[in-house]
């Protein structure tokens, strides 16, 4: 599932449906931010820091402005967020959140996600114990030095900035996310494969073979699912 950092199933939008899932994932959470506060992302932090993370995924600025224009126009959709904790093959441990405007219908769906390829849902607090949300942020190059020196000197919490397969991957309290990217920008760094609050995990299992197959699949499923937002899980795909 890419690198060992990564918690989330980030799919390249190949088809369609993909594309449409992901653009109606970000519509939900952006129009959410957007009504949460002002529809602005100059005095809106929550919206900053969604933008940041949808931009990073390839969502278009259409996509963008028209949920934001939705939560200027006073439209209101009841969406309501839930999280679900469960456990999949090969005793991965997976945090789903869902936003959704049916919770009987996002909860059915989750559980039929599990169900289906041998794992199942658990109780809250029996897999999230284990991961601890964080502020990441994640940039091609190499000067992690500078990034350090730089956080530390913009007053950011930094809990780690270190070199991965040639991209530099920064990780802050997630308060200081926003401020972390200000920072970095001051250094002339402008694109960015990733910028978002996220879960990981402070441990990992290495799945291969028919587990490794199963996962797979159920994180076709989850993606799949209209109301789910976000997944994380602690799983490493052994080549």
């Amino acid at each position: 599932m890419g690198r060992a950092h990564e918690v989330r199933a980030k799919k390249m939008a190949a088809t369609s449906a993909a594309k449409s899932a992901l653009y109606m994932r970000a519509s939900k959470e952006i129009y959410m931010a957007a009504k949460s506060g002002e529809p602005d992302p100059n005095s809106n932090l929550a919206l900053r820091a969604v933008l940041e993370k949808y931009k990073g995924q390839g969502v278009t600025k259409e996509v963008i402005e028209r949920a934001i224009n939705k939560a200027k126009g006073g439209e209101v959709t009841a969406y309501e967020a839930g999280r679900y904790e469960g456990f999949g093959p090969g005793s991965s441990a997976i945090i789903v959140d869902t936003l959704t405007d049916n919770v009987r219908r996002a909860y059915d769906s989750v559980r039929m996600c599990f169900t289906k390829k041998g794992g199942h849902l658990g109780t809250p607090g029996s897999v999230s114990y284990n991961f601890n949300e964080i502020g990441l942020i994640t940039y091609q190059g190499n000067n992690v030095d500078e990034a350090t020196e730089a956080l530390i000197m913009g007053d950011v919490n930094v809990e780690d900035v270190a070199l991965e397969d040639d991209m530099v991957v920064v990780k802050v309290d997630k308060q200081d996310l926003m401020k972390a990217k200000e920072v970095l920008n001051s250094l002339g760094i402008e694109e960015f494969a990733e910028c978002e609050i996220t879960f990981l995990p402070n441990d990992y299992v290495e799945l291969e073979g028919e587990d490794a197959r199963k996962f797979n699949d159920l994180m076709d499923l989850l993606d799949d699912c209209e109301d789910v937002q976000n997944v994380y899980h602690n799983v490493i795909i052994k080549e």
